[in-house]
């Protein structure tokens, strides 16, 4: 399993986005696992997504995700524990990553594929960014 950060799919939706060729190179390494994303992803990028290129693309991405991750919906509980790490270190990572970062230390998964090099910051995590 490896956790899949909205920077991703807002870069290989968007033919324009800076680091639209680098997460095209990066789909090659996620194809075989399990993508795992959390209902805060799915949120960021419908959103952003639909400004920049309009509803019925924010749909399908939608659709991507409900067919083909394994989407963690955020509780309370995960709530609760996210603020943690939003306090932990001290307001610097979104509410959205701090998520990222519960879910991925709860399932023991290390990785991530992200271009938000704020994820750096966490002991455990590896961020993907690149293949070379």
């Amino acid at each position: 399993m490896i956790f899949v950060d909205s920077s991703y799919y807002i870069a290989i939706a968007d033919t324009k986005d800076q680091w639209h060729k680098k997460s095209l190179e990066l789909s090659e390494y996620i194809e075989n696992s399990i993508s795992v994303v959390s209902s805060f992803i799915i949120s960021e990028v419908v959103t952003e997504i639909g400004r920049r290129s309009g509803g019925k693309v924010a749909y399908n991405l939608y659709n991507y995700f409900t067919d083909n991750c394994k989407i963690i919906y955020i509780d309370r509980d995960l709530l609760s524990e996210s603020m943690e790490i939003v306090l932990k270190y001290d307001g610097t990572l979104s509410l959205a990553d701090a998520a990222s970062v519960t879910i991925m230390d709860n399932m023991k998964i290390g990785e991530i594929i992200s271009f938000d090099s704020d994820f750096d910051k966490v002991n455990f995590i590896n961020r993907i960014h690149t293949l070379q």
